[in-house]
């Protein structure tokens, strides 16, 4: 590689350099040995066999307020309703799961209210195309 008079690399010289690579480019790996490709190829499946159950920022505050705490139990149950739902065509489920109520979009796979057996004591649900009661 010749350097010019002014110690720069001449343009030809970085051209061959960077755009004419025929060298692999190495798969940068973490500290652990994984890749970055790895890492976000985990991360973009999401465990399980089906996707993964959101909840919006309203179910968590309902959650909390009620002092509601899910069970690993009750919500693989949860996301088995809302993929029972789905199969059917259900947009907006009401799924029921021990004493639980829960307002799920189907389509988004997101919880969009919770509620237990005290606040349902009307036993009124509306904007609901289906219910699961699991």
């Amino acid at each position: 590689m010749q350097i010019n008079q002014n110690q720069f690399l001449l343009i030809e010289q970085l051209k061959d350099q960077y755009l004419n690579k025929t060298k692999p480019q190495a798969e940068q790996t973490s500290p652990q040995g994984i890749s970055f490709q790895d890492i976000l190829n985990q991360k973009s499946i999401p465990e399980g066999t089906g996707t993964e159950l959101k909840f919006s920022k309203h179910a968590v505050n309902r959650l909390a307020q009620r002092n509601i705490e899910l069970t690993k139990n009750q919500l693989e149950r949860l996301n088995d309703a809302t993929k029972k739902a789905d199969l059917k065509g259900i947009q907006d489920s009401l799924v029921i799961v021990d004493d639980l109520a829960f307002i799920v979009n189907i389509p988004s796979s997101t919880v969009v209210t919770a509620m237990d057996q005290a606040q349902t004591q009307e036993n009124i649900f509306t904007n609901i195309d289906g219910a699961v009661i699991i």
